[in-house]
């Protein structure tokens, strides 16, 4: 009898914490390592939210709260949609988790039973089909390459859906690629998703803010008002605001769904911080304005790693939409050995390299489902960025 559970079996632990995690322990022993590994904002928390945190202290604001959120949290949610979204929710359709993730987790958790699919376009975010794979349900992965800029068509969602269909993941921006789906891109999804009434949504929209060169954000509930009973719409504080460290993510959908949830969160984690809570509710409800600044940063940050790893011998790099990633091609490096003598049989090969030879962490396209490729954060300063492009194309240069 294994003393481990069969359903820890079935997950393996995340490559970009691994990968970032490497990239630590190799700068604590003096190595000058440059880690675009992890996709996390460079930007610090703004100032009126941390006052937020500040006050909540001072008032005594330290005990277990409701275990989805406070009513101040929920209610700050609630406006968030109404105003950037157009959707509406009530406070007890609202659920408040200690990050994204847990939110993720709590749903899928929650509905999943075994012979459950669900359908995950790849390159999709590292931790979804392993949390599918916890909850005994099995990932369906569909292709979405650079031919169809990484989005999902219709007619390959059409044909992933199956009686056994549960749920559908949809990211955009993605994460990894940065690929935004237009209005219309969507809405040929949605238009999937109404001829198949037993298939629920799960919208990751957690780089909402971060929209280039005009691009419009929208979620699938907006564009098909049909699909909200069965949308749950995942957003969180991480990434716009720049507090990923305070572990706020929350999620609005069906009240029956967002009960489950409930449920589940009070045997687990019980309530989030209530700490964070309170800063969460001051970002969403302060000052937005710093949004649009931070944006342009990335945009600006976004166009010199592109045009840097363009220029870099067997890598194709194209432009994406938002988030803060590139995802390039290295299919004109496989096959080549590096300056120090490794192989770049694989894109996990390509990366190893990269940072054994020249101490630049970026994670392997295999990792996201989808290969040759590799994963670069931009989240970092011009200064850094130049520095880590020129060591990427010192180490494409050395492939023989």
């Amino acid at each position: 009898m294994s003393f481990l559970s069969d359903a820890l079996a079935r997950v393996q632990p995340s490559p970009t914490v691994a990968i970032t995690q490497v990239a630590r322990e190799r700068a604590a022993m003096g190595r000058d390592v440059i880690s675009l590994s992890a996709g996390e904002p460079d930007f610090d928390t703004p100032d009126y939210v941390k006052e937020a945190a500040i006050v909540a202290i001072r008032d005594g604001q330290t005990k277990y709260t409701a275990p989805d959120g406070i009513p101040e949290l929920k209610a700050a949610i609630v406006a968030k949609f109404r105003r950037e979204n157009g959707l509406d929710y009530t406070p007890a359709e609202v659920s408040v988790g200690t990050g994204g993730k847990q939110v993720l987790f709590n749903a899928l958790i929650a509905t999943l039973n075994p012979g459950d699919e669900v359908i995950i376009p790849a390159p999709y975010w590292v931790s979804y089909p392993d949390i599918v794979r916890l909850g005994g349900g099995t990932p369906v992965i569909v292709a979405a390459g650079p031919e169809t800029g990484f989005k999902l068509s219709a007619e390959t969602l059409e044909a992933a859906i199956t009686p056994a269909t549960k749920w559908l993941i949809f990211n955009s921006p993605s994460n990894p690629t940065g690929a935004g789906y237009t209005r219309d891109e969507l809405r040929a999804l949605t238009d999937v998703l109404m001829r198949h009434p037993h298939v629920w949504v799960l919208s990751d929209d957690i780089y909402e803010h971060l929209c280039y060169d005009g691009f419009e954000f929208v979620t699938p509930a907006q564009v098909e008002p049909g699909l909200k009973d069965r949308t749950l719409t995942l957003n969180g504080v991480s990434k716009a605001y720049a507090m990923t460290g305070w572990r706020i993510g929350y999620a609005a959908g069906p009240e029956r769904l967002i009960a489950a949830m409930r449920k589940l969160q009070t045997q687990s984690t019980t309530n989030p911080c209530s700490i964070s809570q309170w800063a969460a509710a001051a970002a969403l409800e302060g000052d937005q304005s710093f949004l649009a600044g931070r944006a342009e940063a990335f945009r600006a940050r976004r166009d010199l790693v592109v045009a840097r790893l363009n220029a870099c011998a067997g890598v194709t790099c194209p432009v994406p939409e938002g988030a803060f990633y590139v995802y390039p091609s290295i299919a004109g490096c496989i096959g080549k050995t590096s300056a120090g003598g490794a192989l770049i049989d694989s894109d996990e090969a390509f990366c190893t390299a990269l940072l054994e030879e020249h101490d630049v962490a970026v994670v392997f396209g295999a990792a996201f489902g989808l290969s040759p490729h590799f994963r670069v954060s931009y989240a970092a300063s011009e200064a850094v960025l130049v520095q880590a492009c020129d060591r990427i194309e010192t180490f494409c240069a050395g492939l023989r």
